[in-house]
């Protein structure tokens, strides 16, 4: 089955053909992947029900609707995601960017643990700026149980999609979700929900001359807002940057996904801009060549 839908992708020139007849088939037989299948489920004949689901995700395959569409779910770290057009699909070069943010946020956690100058009297609070379908933020709080998070989108079809993963995710209780628009609606409008102790994001960061090459699943589906950075790729950048040194704890750190081109453009930007405090930490490439930079907020007195 998986064999013939795989020809009919490839026929159809439908992108990763036989992975998405697999994600396919495996969805309606009750597993995640074609390997979690057992034998008996592999050689069964397929009852009606299961042709004619098969038979109405391969069309939306066939439309070129990503696989995490058709599906209507997605894996990110160890959760299970609701997905809808157009909420963006995290990808998985993100979950680095998660297992960095986790690792730093472990070192602080033993710092201060070790410090009796700073007793930390609560946990740690975590700003998210474009949380989407609520990948990172909510991967954080199932890892980091004294962690709460405050996220933001201007968009309200992912403020929906993350209202309803973390209810399903049992999430609720220590995350607040505002439909909120920074470019619009700054930093004074955060003010009332007090200092955060990191900033992070995954902005729409690619250069808008390069948004038309993006693939046909992407640019049919995908929320474009997402994706498209401006003329330099920062326009989103910026504004978070901007805000960060009104709204970030002194010490606290901004985690960012980024172009290759970006830590160079945004480092000079930041040296036109002293009065923030901002400083670019560290960087890191992802196996997509995409970067995770990670900066430093200090107050210098």
């Amino acid at each position: 089955m998986r064999s013939s839908i795989g020809k009919v992708f490839e026929a159809n020139n439908i992108p990763e053909a036989q992975t998405s007849s697999e994600y396919i088939v495996s969805h309606v037989l009750g597993a995640k992947t074609f390997q979690n299948l057992n034998g008996s489920s592999i050689s069964a004949p397929l009852s009606a029900k299961q042709q004619k689901e098969i038979q109405q995700l391969c069309a939306k395959r066939l439309q070129r609707m990503p696989v995490q569409y058709v599906l209507g779910e997605w894996d990110f770290q160890d959760l299970t995601l609701k997905m809808k057009p157009p909420v963006f699909i995290p990808r998985p070069e993100t979950e680095e960017l998660v297992s960095l943010i986790l690792d730093e946020e472990r070192r602080k956690r033993l710092a201060s643990a070790c410090s009796k100058d700073f007793p930390e009297t609560h946990g740690p609070v975590i700003l998210e700026v474009g949380c989407g379908s609520g990948a990172i933020g909510l991967s954080l709080l199932k890892k980091l149980p004294n962690v709460s998070d405050i996220s933001l989108d201007r968009f309200f079809f992912a403020f929906h999609s993350i209202v309803s993963n973390s209810r399903r995710l049992h999430l609720q209780e220590r995350i607040h979700i505002f439909h909120h628009d920074i470019t619009s609606c700054p930093w004074v409008c955060l003010q009332p929900w007090g200092l955060v102790d990191t900033i992070i994001s995954n902005p729409p960061y690619i250069f808008h001359e390069d948004m038309s090459d993006l693939a046909a699943e992407i640019l049919c589906f995908e929320d474009l807002g997402a994706l498209d950075g401006g003329i330099d790729g920062m326009s989103i950048i910026k504004e978070i940057l901007a805000m960060a040194s009104y709204i970030l704890k002194d010490c606290g750190s901004v985690y960012l996904e980024v172009d290759p081109r970006h830590p160079k453009m945004v480092t000079n930007w930041l040296s036109s801009h002293p009065d923030l405090f901002l400083f670019v930490s560290a960087t890191h490439k992802d196996f997509y060549g995409n970067l995770e930079m990670y900066l430093h907020h200090e107050k210098i007195n």
